[in-house]
C-alpha cells in the first residue's frame, strides 16, 4: 500500500502477491473499523467508511470481512480501539516519507517506526517536516488493455474527476478526496473493473534516485509496511525505469 512512484504504482496495479493479501486485508479491517467507530456503520451517511469500502472491494476483499470490520468498529463485535498517528521522515537520498499508523498502542508504534527508520538508513523528522510536499488525492487505476480510455475519461470527468492519464499501460483517474466515491461509483456502474482504488498522499514532486539508493529505499518501505501498526507508506522517490525491486 505504498505510493506513488511510477514503479510502485505499476507493481501494485499488476496484482497483489498472495503472501501479502492477508496482511493488506488486516490493514483494511482496521481502517474500516475506525471509520465506522468515528462516523457510524452506514456507508451512505459516512463518507469516510464508504471510501474505505471502495478501496477494500478494489482489492477483492470479501464482503463478509467488510461487514465484520464494520461491526467491530461500531462495538457490535468487540475488539481493540485503534487510534490514528502520522510520522514523517527521510529515506536514503533525501527522499521524503509519510507513514500513516493505526494502533492500539501509541508508544509501541512510535518506537517501532523510529527503529525501522534508524536501522534502514533513514531518519524520523518532526511533525510538518515533509507533509507540505504531499497532497491527498483519490486515484483509481485500470488496465489500459481491458478498458477503453475514451469511455473511462467520459464517465470519470462527468462524475467529477480532476484528471485521467494513460502511462505504461495503466490508466489512472485522479480525483479530489471528496469526489472519489462518486467517481468510483460511476465507473463501477459502467462495468469498468479497477486494478486499485485509493485515497492517499501524492507528492507534488519526485526525487530521482539511482539503483543503489532505490534498493535502500525499497528495503525501508518494505520494513515499514511489514509492521502490523503501519497502515500506509507514501514517498517522493522516482525509481530508475530498470529497477525491478528487492527480492
Amino acid at each position: 500500500m505504498s505510493g506513488h512512484s511510477k514503479w510502485a504504482t505499476i507493481k501494485h496495479a499488476k496484482g497483489l502477491a498472495d503472501a501479502k493479501r492477508g496482511k493488506i486485508f488486516t490493514k483494511f479491517i482496521k481502517e474500516i473499523s475506525i471509520a465506522a467507530r468515528m462516523g457510524g456503520g452506514d456507508p451512505d451517511s459516512n463518507p469516510r467508511l464508504r471510501t474505505v469500502i471502495i478501496k477494500a472491494r478494489a482489492a477483492n476483499m470479501p464482503k463478509d470481512n467488510i461487514e465484520r470490520a464494520i461491526k467491530k468498529g461500531t462495538g457490535e463485535d468487540g475488539g481493540a480501539a485503534y487510534e490514528e498517528y502520522v510520522y514523517e521522515g527521510y529515506a536514503p537520498g533525501g527522499v521524503a516519507i509519510m507513514v500513516e499508523v493505526l494502533s492500539d498502542n501509541k508508544n509501541r508504534a512510535a518506537a517501532d517506526v523510529k527503529n525501522i527508520f534508524n536501522k534502514n538508513g533513514g531518519n524520523l523528522g518532526t511533525s510538518g517536516s515533509v507533509s507540505r510536499m504531499f497532497q491527498r488525492k483519490g486515484t483509481i487505476e485500470y488496465d489500459a488493455e481491458k478498458v477503453n480510455e475514451d469511455e473511462v475519461m467520459e464517465v470519470a470527468l462527468e462524475a467529477g474527476a480532476d484528471d485521467i492519464v494513460n502511462e505504461d499501460g495503466i490508466i489512472t483517474v485522479t480525483t479530489s478526496p471528496d469526489a472519489f466515491a462518486a467517481v468510483a461509483d460511476a465507473l463501477n456502474e459502467k462495468g469498468f473493473e479497477s486494478l486499485s482504488a485509493d485515497v492517499g498522499l501524492v507528492p507534488d514532486a519526485y526525487t530521482a534516485v539511482d539503483k543503489d539508493t532505490a534498493i535502500k529505499i525499497q528495503k525501508l518501505i518494505d520494513k515499514l509496511e511489514d509492521n502490523d501498526d503501519v497502515q500506509n507508506v507514501y514517498h517522493t522517490a522516482e525509481f530508475p525505469e530498470d529497477f525491478e525491486g528487492v527480492e
